[in-house]
């Protein structure tokens, strides 16, 4: 039934609708639609700015190294901070506190 319309049925719906609510109010509601239609667009790209900056915040600058990413996890699980007990020149071996319950 739709695809039988055509330029002339499309143009009698239109003088039909301009009849019923008149030149002012059809102005009016197109100006809405487009005020709509510029709110979604800018919501859309406000979005897809604010998932590409949460991307570049969650990645880091640098990838951690194995061993640094093995340090860090160790840590955490332990609870203790990530550079506990490592030297900061990191030239010396890092040896654990000895057992003081043994003796």
């Amino acid at each position: 039934m739709l695809n039988n319309i055509g330029l002339p049925g499309l143009l009698l719906i239109a003088v039909v609708v301009l009849v019923l609510f008149g030149r002012g109010k059809i102005s009016s509601l197109m100006g809405e639609v487009g005020k709509g239609i510029t709110a979604f667009k800018r919501g859309v790209s406000d979005g897809t700015k604010d998932i590409e900056d949460a991307e570049t915040v969650d990645s880091p600058a640098r990838p951690a190294t194995p061993v640094e990413s093995h340090r860090t996890a160790s840590a955490a699980d332990a609870g203790v901070p990530a550079d506990a007990g490592v030297p900061a020149d990191r030239t010396e071996a890092v040896t654990a506190p000895e057992d003081k319950t043994r003796s």
